[in-house]
């Protein structure tokens, strides 16, 4: 009897994926149906592999988008799915974490496209935003590393004043050191940045303290200052710049508790706040632009009141609610006690979605999923819930579905020894980690 025997090789004509920079100790990637390969430097990687890393034993991998993860001990980890070509735009990557964990530094798949990079657990799917993270799937080893750490864990603080929702388009922001970054939903807003929309683009930000804030379509926001402590609320600060377009504003704890400290300006006027709600259109002279007659800057007021002062006058006029001006470019200013067209939701009429900024107990000791963020954004999905995390903030998503925002950052990952992505000397950092002696923290 003859048979014949076919090689089920789908994986032959994979996508190389990328390389290992560095490998410690006993570990392997293997292909479907193939024999497994010893982890060692320039050792490639393609579409498929499964890594697996011994105790003790870690590598540093490097994807052809520029991704680099460190896969840490005791880890399984698969890229089941990469594509990858330069300024395509079906690229993506699809990752399994069984076990262990990693730390990654990100590349263009995920900067490029917010919803393109994504790691699957057994208990949420991390969805990667273009960032700097680590990712842990704790059973009980995870609470005994940090049981063995002496330094005090430190609170995990939200540190964004704000977070995008009910986002529609494009909508970026630039940081005060001129860096861009795509923002999509449950991102987050700093000091110093300023959010632009583009053309038929709107979003909705929900500050720390419940302000709230619409933003129209080709508007740019800045966040000049934000100060907030739920604790003393009326010693904070809330200071923003209109310098483009449209927004509707409803103030929050701050405006409340002291409501000298919030304050809104344009090129043309500032607007003082008694705990309000209002709208803003910034066309021409107002956005520090060339305009015709019909522009300048409109203002109502539908709930509360404002202080409006023109830059270069001392006098200012007060605006109750339903009563609005237009300060044109030139000539005096109108009256308006019909409430103008505007664009986006009123901000008292929007739900913000819940857990933007809680905490929650969680103990070092808890089996599931934490993830800490060094620097971007990162969005847990589990079955029930969905969790944003901001820069220098951990989550978890435990097996029944939670995913919460600990109050203390996990100390075996505020204190973890693996060498980052980046290290210039993994080696040496893997040697001092086992010969005990600690440097300062990584995740800082």
């Amino acid at each position: 009897m003859f048979v014949q025997c076919v090689l089920l090789a789908p994986l032959a004509h994979a996508q190389v994926a990328g390389e290992v920079e560095f490998a410690r100790g006993v570990g392997f990637a293997q292909s479907p149906g193939d024999s497994p390969r010893t982890l060692g430097k320039g050792l490639p990687l393609r579409e498929g592999d499964r890594l697996t890393t011994s105790d003790g034993a870690s590598a540093i991998i490097k994807l052809q988008d520029g991704t680099r993860m460190t896969v840490r001990p005791n880890s399984e980890l698969v890229l089941q799915q990469y594509q990858f070509r330069e300024n395509a735009p079906d690229n993506g990557m699809l990752m399994q974490l069984v076990r262990g964990g990693f730390r990654a530094i990100t590349g263009l798949i995920s900067k490029n496209s917010p919803n393109a990079a994504r790691v699957q657990t057994g208990t949420a799917t991390i969805g990667i935003r273009g960032t700097d993270f680590d990712a842990r799937v704790c059973s009980t080893e995870c609470g005994a590393e940090s049981a063995r750490i002496p330094e005090n864990a430190r609170p995990n603080a939200v540190q964004a004043s704000a977070r995008i929702f009910n986002a529609q388009g494009e909508i970026s922001a630039v940081d005060a050191a001129g860096q861009r970054r795509r923002l999509v939903d449950g991102a987050s807003v700093y000091p110093g940045d300023v959010v632009e929309t583009t053309r038929g683009s709107q979003a909705v930000l929900a500050f720390r303290d419940d302000t709230r804030v619409t933003l129209g379509s080709q508007t740019r926001f800045r966040l000049d200052n934000f100060v907030y402590d739920e604790r003393n609320a009326g010693e904070g600060r809330f200071l923003a710049s209109i310098l483009r377009g449209s927004v509707r504003a409803l103030t929050g704890l701050i405006a409340k508790a002291n409501s000298r400290n919030v304050g809104f300006s344009t090129a043309t006027a500032t607007i003082g706040i008694r705990g309000t709600g209002f709208d803003v259109n910034c066309t021409g002279a107002c956005a520090g632009e060339a305009g015709d007659a019909s522009s300048g800057m409109t203002l109502f007021t539908w709930l509360g009141a404002i202080e409006v002062g023109q830059q270069g006058q001392t006098a200012r006029q007060v605006l109750q609610a339903g009563q609005g001006l237009f300060i044109p470019a030139a000539g005096p200013v109108v009256p308006i006690t019909n409430e103008p067209a505007s664009e986006g939701p009123r901000p008292d009429q929007v739900t913000v979605p819940p857990k933007l900024f809680s905490s929650d107990n969680v103990s070092d000791n808890a089996e599931g999923l934490f993830v800490f963020v060094r620097d971007g954004h990162i969005e847990i999905v589990s079955a029930r819930e969905i969790l944003h995390l901001g820069k220098n903030e951990a989550g978890f998503a435990g097996p029944n579905g939670d995913a919460l925002r600990p109050n203390l950052i996990p100390k075996f990952m505020d204190f973890d020894q693996v060498p980052l992505p980046n290290s210039r000397n993994p080696l040496l950092t893997t040697v001092l980690s086992e010969s005990g002696i600690r440097g300062g923290t990584s995740c800082k």
